[in-house]
């Protein structure tokens, strides 16, 4: 078990070492849109935001109310404000995992996702809930646990 939060720690410096290196510089904006329309499209954004680095369309990607809880030793929780500044500064840096996600649940107004990113030492997962909101989808929600 702390041979698990150390690898956890260690994972968790290196990436907050490259957000802060791939910042983007002042007046940068993103403001391409992109296609929520439905919830296949959102989820599909969602890996491609948190794992690839893309940033077009962040702030229209999380509902208003979005949140994120991190199980670990240290419980953590984070709002969309700083979820999507810490999103919008590792823009380009491709995570080096094997990417997974499996549909929970589906009805015609909310989804929830298993979305397994497998690293080298250690596995996230991440449990996603998307919301319908107005035309759009949105994403409301986020539990992520690591092993």
């Amino acid at each position: 078990m702390n041979s698990l939060v150390k690898t956890f720690a260690a994972a968790a410096l290196i990436a907050v070492s490259t957000f802060a290196m791939a910042a983007e510089g002042p007046g940068a904006k993103a403001t391409k849109n992109v296609n929520l329309s439905t919830a296949d499209f959102a989820l599909e954004h969602y890996v491609a935001v948190t794992t690839e680095g893309e940033s077009a369309g962040v702030e229209q990607l999380f509902a208003t109310d979005f949140n994120q809880k991190i199980q670990a030793t240290n419980a953590q929780t984070h709002g969309r404000e700083g979820i999507v500044k810490l999103l919008k500064k590792q823009k380009g840096e491709k995570l080096n995992c094997t990417v997974s996600t499996d549909i929970i649940e589906e009805s015609a107004d909310y989804m929830v996702a298993k979305v397994t990113l497998k690293f080298e030492n250690f596995t996230k997962t991440d449990l996603v809930t998307l919301e319908r909101v107005g035309n759009d989808w949105k994403v409301s929600k986020s539990i992520n646990s690591y092993k």
